[in-house]
């Protein structure tokens, strides 16, 4: 199993002196978000700083950004990692594209799909010369001149990974992606009885095997030294499970289990502004389901036990922090890379 370091708050400066030390320390790759920062942006900055690791985001949102646009990035930035880099991509939710991003929401996992073939058709054109002829319901594109093509890549194409909850992005990652993000709230249920069996089952469909397909994980984890650290990761982490369990797209992990009355209980509450609130609503049996929970010195073995079979990479959702607890980030790389 791959362990790998989510980028969280960090400033961009210091990207490089990061990527650096983690790559030092042994982990497998980096990823970056689209939250504060634009997640291309620390790619480039880690690709200069490091020589072996793999450097994807999770996730860059897909629709704001052209294929056209996003198929350069992401082959400027294959070029430049020398074949490192993993283009992840995800549809965001309605609220986020509509008065975030100031666009129109259409048929998110359609939209996607084609998106996916549309990055394909440009990279085939700039590799193989294929002339570029796509149509689809959401995208025409059929002008590239030879000013506007960069240079065949030295390396494989970018994989795509895509992100997603819900049986159709299970899907499609099965029948033409190479890996898929499972959400951080997920459980190993839902892994085993919604997630693993739909891309199965759009790998089938595809001519494909499930194992193409790469899955891989931030993971809730509450550890620390003593008890005051122990009650201060359960606060927080009850605290990030209820933020997620009140978006109605995440609502199905909880029917899984059972708990889908909470959904709109916790919605309720969030837009109320009641945030304490929505975290006494997470039971420990819930935080048990949603997160690996244990002493320091478990949490290897744990995260070993729970997602072997299920996960090929993981990333602690809570992160890597250079210089601190070397010793126990070293337990956890030598016992996942065992």
């Amino acid at each position: 199993m791959r362990i790998d370091v989510l980028l969280g708050r960090v400033e961009l400066a210091d990207v490089p002196a990061l990527a650096r030390a983690v790559e030092a320390m042994g982990f497998d790759g980096i990823w970056t978000t689209e939250t504060q920062h634009d997640p291309f942006l620390p790619i480039a900055l880690s690709a200069h700083a490091t020589a072996r690791i793999t450097l994807g985001t999770a996730i860059a949102v897909a629709f704001p950004r052209s294929p056209s646009t996003l198929a350069h990035t992401a082959w400027d930035l294959q070029s430049l990692a020398r074949g490192r880099f993993i283009l992840g991509l995800g549809t965001q939710v309605r609220g986020h594209i509509e008065r975030r991003f100031g666009l129109q929401w259409e048929s998110p996992g359609p939209k996607l799909r084609e998106y996916i073939l549309a990055l394909r058709a440009l990279w085939d054109c700039w590799q193989n010369g294929t002339p570029l002829a796509f149509k689809g319901q959401f995208y025409t594109l059929t002008l590239m001149t030879p000013f506007f093509s960069p240079e065949p890549l030295r390396c494989p194409r970018p994989p795509i990974y895509i992100a997603g909850v819900n049986p159709y992005m299970c899907r499609l990652a099965g029948e033409l992606c190479d890996g898929f993000h499972v959400h951080p709230l997920h459980s190993v249920r839902y892994l085993r009885e919604v997630i693993i069996p739909h891309i199965e089952a759009g790998a089938k469909q595809a001519g494909r095997r499930r194992e193409a397909v790469a899955l891989f994980a931030p993971v809730f984890v509450v550890t620390g030294r003593d008890t005051a650290e122990m009650v201060a990761a359960k606060a927080a982490t009850k605290q990030q499970i209820a933020f997620y369990a009140s978006t109605r797209n995440y609502r199905p992990v909880l029917e899984t289990h059972g708990w889908g009355d909470l959904g709109p209980v916790l919605t309720q509450k969030a837009a109320a502004g009641d945030w304490q609130g929505m975290a006494r609503e997470i039971t420990d049996a819930m935080l048990e389901e949603f997160a690996v929970v244990g002493a320091e010195e478990e949490i290897p073995s744990l995260i070993r036990a729970r997602y072997t079979g299920l996960l090929d990479r993981v990333a602690f959702y809570h992160g890597y922090q250079s210089g601190e607890h070397q010793g126990f980030w070293r337990r956890v790389l030598d016992t996942l890379h065992s």
